[in-house]
């Protein structure tokens, strides 16, 4: 797997970026913590109060985690 997606993201964090593809209404709170870590690794970003799954989140959303293929194998 490609280094630039291999990211080791904890459950809140996957369960947050996930969540992130949801509309605004349906997302009930998410942690502001975890929101803020994803922000820092360029996976998710501010708009005004409202987080959102920036093009690299999407990558990494989609293409997963190594142990995530770990898990399923």
């Amino acid at each position: 797997m490609s280094c630039e997606f291999d990211y080791d993201l904890t459950a809140d964090q996957w369960e947050a970026l996930k969540a992130l593809r949801l509309p605004a209404a349906k997302r009930g709170n998410l942690r502001r913590f975890v929101v803020e870590q994803l922000t820092g690794l360029e996976l998710a970003a501010m708009h005004g109060d409202l987080a959102v799954l920036t093009p690299l989140g999407r990558k990494v959303l989609i293409r997963g985690s190594s142990s995530l293929w770990d898990v399923a194998a």
